[in-house]
């Protein structure tokens, strides 16, 4: 069983008179630097991009060059992209680090594959929401708090955990609760959960589509019932306060019995080999490999896939539709 962190687990005065120093002001790092300010935390923001950088000014923070931001900041929270982070980290972060520093990560991909490995002389702790950067503040601001994973991967000052634990509270990821974890384990969950459920989903969603328009059913009651309604987003959400046993259990008998019998129809054998395959190339690190390598190329067969997938006349009748539900929502 894992440890389960909540406000009561953290003193937000661990970080009194401490400066964090957030690297990227996008999806992540936004809501981060706002959440933290709000906290009381003395922020500053470096960002490689200046449109972000001149974002996050407007919004009343304190601007430096990444260097700058790791030589002056106690707590630096790394929140670039995963595949751009190593380089720049030894461009710009790994020459200023100093002994008694810790670097909180919001994503343990890098540390886990290795493409980036902390001096012995820093703490390096882990505090990664399992929400999008938008819910995070959303969630921030209306005190209810998003669900999230702690970690401790290098513990230099003995100090780390009170660290994590301040910034996680501080973030608002505590109200939640934060489940510990290894770093290795963060990394591979995530990216399992993009490439088994994530793939069923979508293709699902395609197949049922397809199998309904052959039917004759008008695109717009075929997208609509599928997902723009946001039903099946209801029940994911009522399944993440209640569990996904008791929120099957709400819906109508028709619906659980239709859910359980049709369910059976499944090929389980090799739905479950498709996600080993998946978990073997994660936990051996040749995923990690293979998109080091698609970055490297500027991603050629992400566009490649992107092209295919945007070729399909699925998406000019989902577009079709939502502005048919737009319009009527005026």
């Amino acid at each position: 069983m894992s440890f389960v962190y909540h406000e009561e687990s953290a003193d937000l005065a661990f970080l009194d008179g401490k400066q964090v120093g957030c690297i990227g002001f996008g999806n992540m790092g936004r809501p981060s630097a706002l959440n933290l300010r709000d906290s009381g935390i003395k922020v500053v923001v470096a960002d490689p991009d200046l449109q972000k950088c001149e974002q996050a000014a407007a919004e009343g923070f304190a601007i430096v060059d990444i260097s700058t931001a790791v030589l002056e900041s106690d707590v630096l929270l790394l929140l670039l992209r995963d595949e751009a982070m190593s380089q720049l980290y030894m461009d710009h972060v790994s020459p200023n680090l100093r002994r008694g520093q810790t670097l909180i990560f919001s994503s343990a991909y890098t540390i886990a594959f290795g493409f980036i490995e902390a001096p012995a002389f820093v703490d390096v702790g882990l505090v990664a929401p399992r929400a999008l950067g938008r819910a995070i503040r959303e969630a921030y601001t209306q005190g209810t708090g998003f669900p999230s994973f702690v970690a401790v991967g290098q513990d230099a000052s003995r100090q780390a955990w009170s660290t994590v634990l301040a910034m996680a509270k501080a973030l608002g990821a505590l109200k939640a609760g934060a489940v510990e974890v290894r770093f290795e384990q963060e990394a591979e969950l995530d990216l399992f959960l993009q490439q088994s459920l994530l793939p069923i989903f979508h293709e699902s969603i395609i197949k049922a589509a397809e199998v309904l328009l052959r039917a004759g059913y008008s695109p717009e009651a075929v997208f609509t019932e599928l997902y723009l309604s946001g039903e099946s987003a209801d029940y994911l959400r009522l399944a993440s306060r209640q569990g996904l046993l008791q929120t099957l259990k709400l819906a109508s008998l028709a619906s659980q019995y239709g859910t359980l019998s049709r369910g059976e129809r499944i090929d389980d054998l090799k739905l479950e080999r498709t996600m080993e395959t998946a978990l073997d190339e994660i936990r051996t690190g040749r995923f990690a490999q293979e998109w080091a390598r698609e970055y490297a190329s500027d991603y050629p067969r992400l566009r490649q896939l992107l092209k295919q997938r945007e070729s399909l006349d699925f998406w000019e009748l989902e577009q079709q539709t939502l502005e048919m539900l737009r319009r009527d929502a005026i």
